[in-house]
């Protein structure tokens, strides 16, 4: 399948405490550095599941920037409609874990990415066209993301990210045209901000240890348990939302609910065992 992922390409930095974390003291721990973002770590899982992935970026101009870029080729992702922003850092996020691999905080310094505007997707709109699918994610502007609802043809996916930027999703719902999407994930923490849209398309609630609730496009709410794992298994949760909706997406626009969220939360399960973003693995999954 044909997919098109619009959204960050980031270092990511991660601290993981080797005991429980102490606030305000110098943990001793694991530093990891790997290449993430959202977007791009969703075109990385959807590579590795054998989908065709066109992915549009600005790059920091600096060796972070070149070296995601070169990683994204080596992965055969299509990069040749992205962009190197001129003097611009590339986007990071760096992440504090406690030593059961839970997040505690997080910083993300995503401003090249703001350099995505509906003008610099409109020079790419045949190219993004072409896809079956569009995945784009709130790292966008809300401007960006409404030109994508107004432009697709293709069915649209949209990735929440955080409680911050969810609300970016809504306010491109108030302000395009013809606001639409296919389909959506996002947390309990995103939830509140995304509610109100749940009488359009599909929305993926991740319950982390709890599974996966789903409201379908008629309204009908499943719930799926998450796939059991040990806790000592548990190497990393950065990636594994993002693992969970690349699976769902790699189903297609026509898959029932059922089958879609079954497979995203095997990923997930799968990405959870790795130190790393996303799980080389994957590669291993069939449907």
């Amino acid at each position: 399948m044909k997919i098109c992922v619009i959204g960050g390409a980031n270092l990511d930095i991660t601290a993981t405490s080797n005991a429980p974390f102490r606030p305000e003291d110098s943990n001793p721990g694991r530093v990891r550095t790997s290449f993430g973002g959202v977007g791009r770590n969703i075109a990385h899982n959807l590579s590795l599941l054998g989908d065709q992935i066109t992915f549009l970026t600005v790059f920091g101009d600096d060796l972070f920037g070149k070296s995601i870029a070169e990683s994204c080729r080596t992965l055969g992702m299509d990069i040749s409609a992205c962009q190197t922003g001129e003097n611009a850092p590339n986007p990071c996020f760096a992440s504090i874990n406690d030593s059961d691999g839970r997040m505690i905080g997080g910083i993300a310094d995503m401003d090249t990415t703001n350099l995505i505007t509906p003008d610099w997707l409109s020079q790419r709109k045949a190219k993004i066209n072409e896809a079956d699918i569009v995945v784009a994610e709130a790292n966008l502007q809300p401007k960006t993301i409404a030109w994508l609802m107004d432009n697709c043809k293709a069915p649209l996916f949209l990735d929440a990210v955080s409680g911050p930027k969810s609300k970016r999703i809504a306010q491109a719902f108030e302000m395009a045209a013809h606001p639409r999407f296919h389909s959506i994930k996002y947390n309990r923490l995103e939830e509140q901000s995304l509610s109100h849209l749940q009488h359009h398309g599909r929305h993926f609630i991740s319950l982390g240890k709890d599974g996966l609730k789903v409201i379908d496009n008629q309204g009908k709410t499943q719930a799926f348990p998450a796939y059991p794992i040990a806790a000592e298994k548990i190497k990393n949760m950065t990636g594994a939302g993002d693992a969970l909706f690349a699976g769902i997406i790699h189903n297609g626009p026509n898959s029932p609910v059922e089958e879609a969220s079954k497979f995203g939360l095997r990923c997930a399960a799968l990405t959870l065992e790795s130190p790393e973003a996303v799980n080389p693995e994957l590669k291993t999954l069939s449907l």
